[in-house]
């Protein structure tokens, strides 16, 4: 925290009360939920653009449902988590709502019960996930955390340092079949509207992670390759993502 708190040099909620004052065409939380969710999808390798779910979701073009549904999905979960507590249960629906056309509707808000890994583009394995043995008990003990952090005072630098290791144990953790990285950052911005309020719609983390995904992905990466033996003192790059696109 007092590295995170060094290297942040501004303050981003000024930012954030100039954009809710924009002049939009369409409603402000459904204008920024749409973006998340574009951009969120598009980190995955989804191929639709944001124009064409701007004109999907609110000029009622058309397009093959193929195109729009993943993402849709997540501005389902976005549009809940507007309307939801923070919770462990709510996760778990919320990860049904965006993972509805990712996996079978067993799986759906469901824990996983079966080892993890994660598999680079050289067909390598570059991470091990959670065993699936002590994960029910690693969720509930993450979520036992976010719920203290939830309760906590905090300054803005630090509503955005715990937003983004939320979103950082979350995907190491690895709780789901498929969707984690979806969650993560849903996380993420769910603890900034539960700490910040509705101004934190305008936080766009997901953009700045697509648009900087090399450094996204690499920066996970370099806490390690197992989840026991991750060093967490080589988060700061990860952490720093979010607000340091902010910066004017």
């Amino acid at each position: 925290m007092e590295a995170f708190s060094a290297a942040i040099d501004f303050d981003p909620l000024p930012l954030l009360n100039e954009k809710r004052k924009e002049d939009l065409p369409v409603d402000y939380f459904d204008f920024y939920n749409s973006v998340s969710s574009v951009y969120s999808a598009k980190i995955e390798g989804e191929e639709i653009d944001y124009d064409s779910f701007y004109k999907y979701k609110f000029l009622k073009v058309e397009y093959e449902p193929e195109y729009t549904k993943r993402s849709d999905d997540l501005y389902h979960a976005y549009q809940f988590v507007r309307k939801n507590e923070l919770s462990k249960e709510n996760i778990l629906k919320a990860h049904g709502i965006l993972a509805a056309h990712l996996l079978p509707a067993a799986q759906l808000g469901k824990i996983r019960t079966n080892p993890m890994y994660v598999v680079g583009g050289d067909d390598r394995i570059e991470y091990v996930a959670c065993d699936q043995y002590k994960l029910e008990s690693e969720f509930e003990l993450f979520f036992l955390e976010v719920e203290a952090a939830l309760k906590q005072e905090m300054s803005t630098q630090e509503v955005f340092y715990f937003a983004s290791m939320m979103h950082l144990v979350l995907v190491k953790i690895h709780p789901f079949q498929d969707g984690n990285g979806r969650v993560g950052r849903l996380l993420e911005k769910w603890f900034l509207l539960h700490k910040l309020g509705e101004i934190a719609h305008a936080v766009n983390l997901e953009k700045s992670y697509f648009e900087n995904r090399h450094n996204y992905y690499s920066s996970i990466r370099t806490l390690g390759l197992e989840y026991d033996h991750l060093d967490y003192s080589q988060a700061l790059d990860f952490l720093l993502m979010t607000l340091s696109s902010m910066k004017p």
